[in-house]
């Protein structure tokens, strides 16, 4: 049954990414030049085709995937730099593997390659029934001359003059910081989950499948149903599945902590015990006055 997944997310350097991970979802060996890192996955499995698509003003070079990524690897300086947007696609189980690379290549090509991003393409399917899609996009768009462009510009504020308004403080003129395209907009978001829902339904019916899918929710859809959970239970082999697995015995983490709890009050009290039942000598000030320079009072020492 065709289900609807579709997941939206930045890949930061602030968090610890890095945009050279692609070689995961492609399965391939990929050097990070910016911080010397190999990444190797060439022994996963599932990856059934990728592809990488590029607008028109991109260097034909980019069409290498570690030359891709490690170009956007140094043209982002910044330590918390956003380096790539990545799609997750649950695809149609009804569709065949030629029908899905096809969804996914015209979705991708009308939405992201059109708007001039790169977009590096990876199928997943192990053959368990959770066929699925990552897709990386570029965040930065490109100038005429094939090189990387802005990500936001500068807009000077002016006075009722129409000059600029210095800043002795910062010692710079005063301006606003805009984005240069509408990408990190939030309606874009709403924009590309829709269409996605509309693509896949128009290969289902094109396809004479009576399954459909909606990128609603049930309350926006009208529809008086309890969800049942995330919508990602088929998309997801593994939550993180670029991490090792733990392979070793997990216990619950209550049961740990209720361990621990117990252990430390049987172990104060048989403290408590042992201290009540030690026979004490009362000593006076004057015994100690001396020696701890007047600071000690009246105590008692257990013997």
């Amino acid at each position: 049954m065709a289900i609807y997944h579709c997941s939206i997310k930045i890949t930061s350097r602030g968090k610890g990414k890095s945009a050279v991970a692609a070689a995961y979802r492609a399965a391939e060996k990929i050097t990070n030049e910016y911080d010397g890192v190999t990444h190797d996955y060439t022994r996963k499995g599932g990856v059934v085709h990728m592809e990488i698509l590029l607008p028109d003003n991109a260097p034909a070079e980019y069409s290498d995937r570690a030359v891709l990524w490690n170009a956007v690897e140094k043209i982002e300086k910044a330590k918390n730099a956003q380096l790539a947007r990545e799609i997750e696609l649950a695809l149609p189980v009804e569709l065949s593997k030629e029908e899905n690379i096809s969804l996914v290549r015209e979705y991708v090509k009308r939405h992201f390659v059109a708007a001039g991003m790169c977009a590096d393409i990876a199928i997943h399917d192990t053959g368990g029934g959770n066929p699925h899609a990552h897709i990386l996009l570029t965040m930065r768009q490109f100038n005429e001359d094939r090189t990387w462009g802005d990500k936001q510009k500068k807009v000077y504020i002016l006075d009722q003059d129409g000059n600029k308004i210095y800043d002795p403080k910062k010692r710079q003129y005063k301006c606003n910081k805009v984005q240069t395209t509408e990408w990190n907009e939030q309606t874009k978001v709403e924009e590309w989950r829709g269409a996605w829902a509309d693509i896949c339904n128009q290969f289902l019916e094109r396809g004479n499948h009576t399954e459909r899918i909606d990128h609603r929710s049930y309350e926006r859809q009208g529809i008086d149903q309890i969800p049942t959970g995330n919508g990602k239970a088929r998309h997801t082999h593994r939550t993180r599945e670029h991490q090792p697995r733990n392979r070793g015995y997990k216990q619950p983490v209550a049961a740990i902590k209720g361990a621990y709890c117990q252990t430390a009050r049987l172990a104060e009290k048989g403290n408590r015990e042992h201290r009540a039942a030690q026979p004490c000598r009362l000593y006076s000030r004057d015994t100690f006055t001396e020696s701890a320079g007047g600071k000690i009072g009246l105590f008692a020492i257990a013997v």
